[in-house]
């Protein structure tokens, strides 16, 4: 009897190894992805500064302490938009702009 595995055994290991790769590689790219994810969340899209949340005129603006910036989530327009007063549009960016006026003024 011979100790050598045969061809079929062969197979059978190889295609084991190339699944236990492929698994771990495609974890390992998952992983990769919710780190960068994490890294970016609340983050300012223009400077990388971390993002302050305000809340205008009941809707949850984020802004960037650092270059000022203004950003909406997703569907925060249409709620202002869709709002019975047709002028709380033009209110909230005017408090948020007075809002950046002062930080600018500090800073």
């Amino acid at each position: 009897m011979s100790d050598k595995p045969s061809r079929n055994e062969d197979e059978y290991f190889a295609r084991e190894d190339a699944e236990r790769i492929h698994k771990l590689r495609t974890q390992q790219v998952a992983e990769e992805q919710a780190r960068e994810r994490r890294s970016h969340f609340m983050k300012c899209p223009k400077c990388g500064a971390d993002l302050l949340t305000e809340t205008f005129h009941g809707v949850q603006i984020d802004r960037c302490p650092d270059c000022h910036g203004v950003w909406l989530d997703h569907g925060e327009l249409d709620l202002l938009m869709k709002h019975e007063d047709p002028g709380v549009l033009r209110r909230v960016f005017s408090d948020v702009a007075a809002s950046v006026r002062k930080l600018r003024a500090t800073s």
